[in-house]
């Protein structure tokens, strides 16, 4: 509960920042607002937490090829219904990754969705958390054939000072290594954002292919970028 207190509050101090680069983006790449938006929102919904499914976003080729904890990590985490049923999972999978996602979801369940006999629904456990918010920061949208190429810059934001009985106003900024590669203001407007940017080299970078199928984005493949 802490964590996602925490999280809201950091979210506003960044917003900030991210407008700042989101104006940069529309100028050097002719992309809107309106598709910058649709684009770092559907990215919201499929990032996830490294203790959780180990990586926040792992690479694939194919979605079908994708890590299946991952995979239903996502799909629990945009679930409007606390005891689903089994076919609102594979709609909502398919909603998420598109028409050509084939897997199925385990009707035993897994182990932060479990199948509840009696209410023939599926049951969200609790999941602990860490003290540690997995981020990414668009840096980069291309414009391909019916949809779009997305560079990331992943990080790891580090909030634990802030939670100690005498809390110190600054969070510590990681890579996905856990290494520390500065500390920024807990108060100040679009530090975080500019220290990313000025530290590329310490973080881990991914291409993200997104399709827009009826409207919506779809992710095709994601790649680490050297």
């Amino acid at each position: 509960m802490r964590k996602l207190i925490i999280i809201m509050i950091l979210l506003g101090i960044i917003l900030g920042g991210m407008i700042v680069y989101q104006k940069n983006t529309i100028k050097n790449n002719q992309i809107t607002v309106q598709e910058i938006e649709k684009i770092e929102n559907y990215i919201n919904q499929i990032y996830m937490w490294k203790e959780v499914t180990k990586e926040a976003l792992p690479c694939f080729e194919d979605i079908n090829q994708a890590d299946e904890t991952w995979i239903w990590e996502v799909v629990k985490k945009n679930l409007e219904e606390d005891e689903p049923s089994y076919q609102v999972i594979q709609k909502k999978a398919k909603e998420l990754f598109g028409r050509d996602f084939t897997k199925e979801f385990p009707k035993e369940g897994t182990k932060s969705l479990s199948y509840n006999q009696e209410k023939n629904a599926y049951i969200a456990e609790t999941v602990e958390l860490d003290q540690q918010s997995d981020l990414f920061l668009l840096n980069k949208i291309d414009k391909i054939k019916n949809g779009y190429e997305v560079d990331i810059i992943e990080y790891l934001e580090d909030y634990s000072p802030m939670l100690k009985e005498q809390p110190e106003d600054f969070v510590k900024i990681k890579n996905l290594e856990e290494e520390e590669i500065g500390k920024i203001s807990g108060s100040v407007e679009e530090e975080e954002t500019e220290f990313v940017k000025k530290n590329v080299e310490h973080f881990t970078k991914k291409k993200i292919t997104l399709e827009l199928e009826d409207e919506k984005l779809v992710i095709r493949k994601v790649d680490t970028i050297e």
